[in-house]
């Protein structure tokens, strides 16, 4: 089946080469940054050229897990790239907000692709895991001791990545001589069968390599948000911020609080108890433990005064108040405070 895009719009082989064309740019560039804006621009236009064309392979049906290689048309082969190269081209993007979001969509379009190949028998290799971490979270062993490394393990990874590097040299030089040949229409049938299909086989060990890269990332990545949540995780209980507390003087009864305040215009005064009473009200006595004036503070609340005890404080309070005597030795203490500035006659620190 030759696939061919609805009229009024660009054809599916079309966007396939256009995809194709801007990844072989972005291959070839020599610009300094990848994050440039030429080159992020042409990223954009070619994951917008291959989504277009994948949409449309989807919609036409074009590959399908029913039927076998032989049954694909030579010229249709090479639309089962377009998985891979989304994913290549999904990894051109440089935006580091969104980078783990990235690398999963990348690794999801690879994994799609070598799914596709593997249903359609092209290639041998061990397809990866569905998601990154699935072969550690299925194996049930206990994790293998660090001061003794799987040597077998690191041997034969390190011998397939050198089988994989000469396969795609040998594909590379292949491609090279055919590409030619394809490209003017001189090629028959087989000859372009025979040039999709190695170009398919050269992006499954792209693939695998990318996949294997993205892993190794995503670990890094997961890693790195795990400390910033643990060190953003939740605190102990803030303490409640101290009310600040202005100077003032503290004096027994009201008559000395009138005494003093005379001499000390600048500062209020104010009796223990309504400096208790204030403290109180605030909340702050019972957080602290302060207990009754002039006793020593305590971890529990005080016991309020009873009715009798406070009764009589107020009958002790109105008594001083009504005391001509008190008055009358305030108002002279007031008069010598006029005419006698703070400090007078202390002579014992003169120099």
């Amino acid at each position: 089946m030759m696939a061919e895009a609805g009229a009024g719009g660009p054809r599916l082989a079309e966007l396939l080469a256009l995809g194709r064309r801007l990844w072989d740019e972005l291959e070839a560039s020599t610009e300094p940054s990848s994050g440039a804006p030429a080159v992020q621009e042409k990223v954009r236009q070619g994951l917008d050229a291959l989504q277009r064309a994948a949409a449309m392979v989807a919609q036409l049906e074009l590959f399908s897990e029913n039927e076998e290689l032989e049954e694909i048309a030579s010229a249709d082969l090479k639309f089962m790239l377009l998985p891979a190269l989304l994913g290549a081209m999904t990894l051109k993007q440089v935006d580091l907000s969104k980078r783990r979001e990235h690398l999963e969509s990348a690794r999801e379009h690879f994994l799609r692709f070598l799914r596709l190949c593997r249903n359609y028998g092209l290639g041998s290799f061990q397809l990866p895991p569905s998601t990154a971490g699935e072969e550690e979270a299925r194996s049930p062993s206990a994790p293998p001791d660090p001061a003794q490394p799987n040597l077998v393990t690191m041997a034969m990874s390190r011998t397939a990545k050198i089988e994989r590097y000469k396969q795609k040299k040998e594909l590379e030089n292949k491609l090279a001589s055919m590409s030619s040949s394809v490209e003017n229409g001189t090629a028959d049938e087989d000859q372009i069968r025979e040039f999709y299909t190695l170009q398919i086989q050269k992006w499954i060990g792209t693939s695998l390599e990318e996949v294997e890269s993205i892993d190794q990332e995503l670990v890094i990545l997961r890693g790195r948000d795990a400390a910033r949540q643990a060190a953003a995780g939740p605190r102990g209980p803030s303490r409640a911020a101290k009310v600040p507390m202005k100077p003032f003087i503290l004096t027994r009864n009201a008559a000395q609080a009138r005494v003093f305040g005379a001499g000390y215009p600048g500062l209020p005064t104010m009796t223990v108890d309504d400096w208790y009473e204030q403290r109180r009200k605030q909340g702050i006595a019972s957080q602290q433990g302060f207990g009754e004036p002039g006793s020593p503070p305590c971890s529990s609340p005080p016991a309020g005064p009873s009715d009798e005890e406070l009764q009589k404080q107020q009958q002790e309070t109105e008594t001083e108040e009504d005391d001509e005597e008190a008055l009358r030795k305030a108002r002279d203490w007031d008069d010598w405070k006029d005419t006698h500035p703070r400090g007078y006659g202390n002579r014992h620190n003169m120099g």
